[in-house]
């Protein structure tokens, strides 16, 4: 009876970094068309840090770290999610979200690369081969003619590209900081931390912040899926996955999100998937795939949204 439970919750496990956090670009996308980008996030985070906090004092968790943990949690949560996560929200005003999940999906590949430039790492043989893939499938992936005629596309392509460095760097600083040891209290620090950056990016921004009752339902109900699922769930799912089965496993959602982005952003915002696309996705996952060695892997884990 226990091994079928168990069973049931790893399957239950990855329908949630499968599909959950594969969704998490068309719900941004949906409240981003109404609300403004880094008040959303900052809603976001801030009350998912909140809940996180409230659940752990539940449970019976200390949230007592040191001051050195504090800062080290401060600037995670700026470069993952307050600068990471925040200014993809942003560039989802102007890129569909299946293109957004695609350019992220070479995440590996960015870090990679940081990781030679950085710390010197030789770059192993396979993971050559998927830096070569990679290289090519961004290259089909953003040359596209819609792509480069629209400037704005241009603009949330660089803007993600550049939280994609962010993360990069981020889980590079992670691998060796100070860090809370429960993951349950370092991400609800993150989170909080990271939606209090963002409300100060907002105001510095000029954003007009607005009452969540002024929302329309559907923002109300992407907002809510994004903190309890999207935040919450989903993360303490990944977690659990990493005890409960390989990691190589639990990378297999690198290959996942990105199709099931694709699909949500064609049936329910009428996206247009073309044949580059496809073909770019298909080159940049098998190049994902050659990069996730097991000597990468263990990195490459730790920045996963």
């Amino acid at each position: 009876m226990a091994k079928s439970s168990n069973s049931a919750l790893v399957i239950m496990a990855f329908f949630a970094i499968y599909v959950i956090w594969g969704s998490t670009y068309l719900l941004n996308k949906i409240a981003v068309f109404e609300l403004e980008p880094f008040m959303l996030a900052s809603c976001r985070f801030t009350l998912a840090g909140i809940c996180i906090f409230l659940l752990a004092k539940i449970m019976g968790i200390s949230l007592r770290i040191t001051k050195k943990q504090l800062l080290n949690t401060l600037i995670a949560g700026i470069l993952f999610m307050s600068v990471g996560n925040g200014l993809v929200v942003w560039a989802l005003r102007y890129v569909d979200t299946g293109f957004a999940a695609l350019e992220i999906s070479s995440q590996p590949l960015i870090i990679l690369i940081m990781m030679r430039i950085l710390q010197g790492k030789k770059i192993q043989p396979m993971s050559v081969v998927g830096v070569v893939f990679g290289v090519i499938g961004i290259y089909l992936l953003v040359s596209q003619k819609q792509i480069i005629a629209q400037e704005e596309s241009i603009v949330g392509m660089i803007m993600i590209f550049f939280c994609m460095l962010c993360w990069a760097y981020a889980s590079l600083f992670v691998a060796k900081a100070d860090l809370p040891t429960n993951y349950f209290v370092n991400t609800g620090y993150q989170m909080f931390f990271a939606g209090l950056i963002l409300s100060l990016m907002s105001f510095g921004f000029g954003e007009e912040w607005s009452s969540p009752l002024a929302w329309s339902g559907k923002v109300q109900i992407a907002m809510l899926l994004l903190i309890f699922f999207g935040s919450i769930l989903a993360f303490t799912s990944f977690n659990y996955l990493l005890k409960a089965v390989s990691p190589e496993k639990v990378a297999t959602s690198t290959y996942v999100n990105p199709i099931v982005a694709l699909l949500l952003g064609w049936y329910f915002l009428d996206e247009q998937i073309t044949l580059q696309s496809i073909i770019a996705a298909a080159i940049l996952l098998t190049g994902v795939y050659f990069i996730n060695t097991k000597k990468t892997l263990a990195i490459f884990e730790r920045f996963k949204r």
